[in-house]
C-alpha cells in the first residue's frame, strides 16, 4: 500500500513537471512563429518601400527588426532616401546602410571647388546668405561640411546641394544651426548694415556670394570669408566692433591669395 502511494505520488510529480515544460515549449513555438511572421511582414514592407527605379540595384536583408541595405545607387541623395524610407517601415528598429554610391568619379579638388561655388550663392534672395559660414573638406569623394548657418532651412538646402552633386560618395555633417534669438537677429541686421555700408566694403555688397560672412551666437560675432586686402579685413573688424550690443568680435576673414577654407 505504501509502495503504491509512492508510485502514485511520483507519477503526479512527473506530470506536474511535464505540463510546464509542454507549456513552455508551446509558448516558444508560438513566439518563433510570431517572429517569422513579423519578419516576413517587415521584409514585404521594406521591399514595397524600395519600389522605385532609383533603388533598382539595392538589396535589403531583414534580420528580425534590423535591415541591411546593400547594392548601389547613382548619387548620395538616393542612398539617403533609401535609408530614410526603410527607417519609416513599421517594425524596423535599425538600418545598416552599406549601399555604394556609383556615378562619375570626380577629383577631390574639382569637387570641392564646384560645391563651394554652389554653396556661396545658394541662399541669395532669401536674406540669409551673408549669415551662412560654411567650411568644406573633400577626401576620396567624402565631403565634410562644417560651420554655422542661420536656420534649419539653410542647412537642409546646403545638404541637399551636396547630396545631389555627382562625385559625392558620402557626407559627414558637422554643420551647426545658430540658436533662435531675436536679439541676435537684430545684431545681424545692424552688423550687415555697418559692414556692407562702409565705403571701402560696399563693393562686396554687390557680390551675391557675400565674401564677408557674419555669424552671431548669443551676441558673439565671428567674421569669415575672403576680401581683397588686409585693409578691407581690418575695416570689417572695426565696423563690427562698433555695433552696439556686440559682446565680442572674432575676425577670421582671409585675404585673397593667402588661402581659403570656407565661403
Amino acid at each position: 500500500m505504501h509502495t503504491k502511494r509512492l508510485v502514485k505520488g511520483f507519477g503526479m510529480a512527473a506530470l506536474a513537471m511535464v505540463i510546464p515544460f509542454a507549456a513552455s515549449a508551446a509558448l516558444a513555438q508560438h513566439e518563433e512563429e510570431r517572429h517569422h511572421s513579423d519578419e516576413g511582414q517587415i521584409t514585404s514592407d521594406v521591399h514595397k518601400a524600395l519600389e522605385h527605379k532609383r533603388f533598382a540595384n539595392v538589396a535589403a536583408a531583414v534580420h528580425g527588426d534590423e535591415v541591411v541595405l546593400t547594392g548601389s545607387v547613382e548619387d548620395y541623395a538616393a542612398k539617403e532616401q533609401a535609408d530614410n524610407r526603410v527607417h519609416h517601415v513599421h517594425g524596423v528598429h535599425g538600418v545598416d546602410n552599406e549601399i555604394q554610391v556609383g556615378g562619375p568619379s570626380v577629383e577631390d579638388a574639382i569637387l570641392r571647388d564646384k560645391l563651394a561655388r554652389q554653396l556661396s550663392t545658394y541662399r541669395v534672395g532669401y536674406g540669409t546668405n551673408a549669415f551662412n559660414a560654411i567650411n568644406l573638406g573633400v577626401h576620396d569623394g567624402v565631403v565634410t561640411i562644417s560651420g554655422t548657418v542661420y536656420g534649419p532651412t539653410d542647412k537642409s538646402d546646403a545638404l541637399g546641394i551636396i547630396s545631389t552633386t555627382p562625385g559625392v560618395r558620402d557626407v559627414v555633417d558637422d554643420l551647426e544651426v545658430a540658436p533662435l534669438s531675436p536679439m541676435d537677429d537684430e545684431l545681424r541686421i545692424r552688423l550687415a548694415r555697418a559692414i556692407y555700408g562702409a565705403p571701402t566694403l560696399q563693393k562686396y555688397a554687390m557680390d551675391p556670394a557675400n565674401p564677408i560672412r557674419i555669424t552671431v551666437i548669443n551676441g558673439n560675432v565671428t567674421l569669415s570669408g575672403i576680401v581683397d586686402n588686409k585693409a578691407d579685413r581690418d575695416v570689417a573688424g572695426i565696423k563690427a566692433n562698433g555695433v552696439p550690443g556686440v559682446f565680442k568680435v572674432t575676425n577670421d576673414i582671409q585675404v585673397a591669395g593667402n588661402g581659403r577654407s570656407g565661403m
